[in-house]
């Protein structure tokens, strides 16, 4: 299971040093917990990161602390919160997952069940009888005490929010808080909110959303969820991107069967050959996910994050960055296993690793591989 920083709420001197860490450029999810595991604070981690990016000759732009303050005061003018990894209102079901977000945007859902959860997604362009399955399932599953959880797209996922209106629903959004997209969804956004729904995103404020943005946001719809329903869904489609996602996050998968003539079809009659469970009604999905436990996902490796002293640790030299680049490729790789291969030790490769991820220049997988970025 990924770390979690506390179990109480931050200060708001410390929510800011959070998010000036984590809007710094090129500091993701994994880079984050790494910087705050080894120098102990966001505050220590923003004073040293001049340093770590200086001797790879990088300069990337850190957040000044006015424009997280500012973020912040824009974030409550819309009657959002900011909520951190270990803070009573953060999703426990998120912590389940690689990568966790360590800042979160949320705006209503107080009085959700956010740990009872259902993700619905499907095609855009779906057809008559697709919306109308999901109404029906997000309806029932809605009726029988379960959250929906969607990605505010049109087609499936519209008729999925819509359906569950008064029974609960959580929006994923792919952009900031203030760029609800598509547009033509604002007034459903606003529904949601009225009916005691929740909003979530892991972006910035005045953020608009690009295509990298979206596969994201689905790994965030599949880890608020217990299980992932994917109703109608083409061969190549972000549905099919969000079931891969819940497998890896050890996740349920089901899939509503549809016809082989129609191409909207192809992605779940897919799943199911590969092993999804094939639904016809929301009972059969309440009876897998009557058993399910996110806890289960601890089988899995969490984020890499080695045990090393600090104070002991010697800056590493050019002949080490030179050994762990030689070691590095395009193909994704364990980090454990460059630490046996590269014979240094696991502090100077967490040190170079952190140097190297503030140049952009690698990138991670699940929070456990690391591969050089594609030029």
């Amino acid at each position: 299971m990924p770390a979690r920083f506390g179990e109480t709420s931050l200060t708001r001197p410390q929510k800011i040093a959070w998010l000036r860490l984590l809007r710094t450029e090129n500091v993701g999810p994994v880079t984050f917990r790494q910087l705050l595991n080894r120098f102990g604070s966001a505050d220590a981690a923003l004073e040293a990161l001049p340093g770590l990016t200086r001797r790879t000759g990088a300069n990337p732009r850190i957040t000044t602390r006015t424009e997280a303050e500012d973020e912040l005061a824009g974030l409550e003018k819309y009657g959002a919160r900011l909520v951190a990894t270990g803070e009573p209102d953060y999703p426990d079901l998120l912590n389940h997952i690689p990568a966790s977000p360590p800042l979160l945007t949320i705006a209503g859902g107080e009085n959700l069940d956010w740990n009872r959860t259902v993700g619905i997604v499907g095609a855009r362009n779906a057809s008559s009888a697709g919306v109308k399955m999901t109404r029906t399932l997000a309806l029932d599953l809605g009726e029988k005490g379960y959250t929906v959880v969607s990605g505010l797209a049109r087609g499936i996922d519209t008729a999925a929010h819509r359906a569950s209106l008064t029974t609960g629903t959580i929006a994923v959004l792919a952009g900031g808080f203030d760029k609800i997209y598509p547009d033509e969804n604002i007034p459903l956004a606003h529904e949601i909110l009225d009916n005691g729904g929740a909003l979530i995103t892991e972006m910035p404020l005045g953020w608009e959303p690009r295509a990298r943005d979206f596969p994201r946001r689905n790994r965030l719809v599949s880890g608020l969820s217990l299980g992932i329903v994917v109703v109608e869904a083409a061969r190549r489609s972000g549905s099919l991107i969000t079931a891969r996602l819940a497998l890896e996050q050890n996740r349920d998968v089901f899939a509503v069967p549809g016809s082989p003539l129609d191409p909207r079809a192809e992605g779940g009659n897919a799943l199911i050959q590969q092993g999804a469970r094939l639904i016809t009604c929301a009972d059969d999905i309440i009876e897998t996910l009557s058993v399910a436990d996110p806890s289960r996902s601890a089988l899995f490796d969490t984020d890499w994050e080695p045990d090393f002293a600090p104070d002991e640790s010697l800056p590493p030299s050019g002949d080490d960055r030179a050994n762990l680049l030689s070691a590095l490729s395009t193909t994704p790789v364990e980090v454990d296993e460059i630490v046996k291969q590269s014979g240094l030790p696991a502090g100077t490769i967490q040190m170079l690793l952190l140097e190297l991820d503030l140049a952009g220049r690698i990138e991670w997988s699940s929070g456990q591989l690391v591969a050089l970025r594609h030029s």
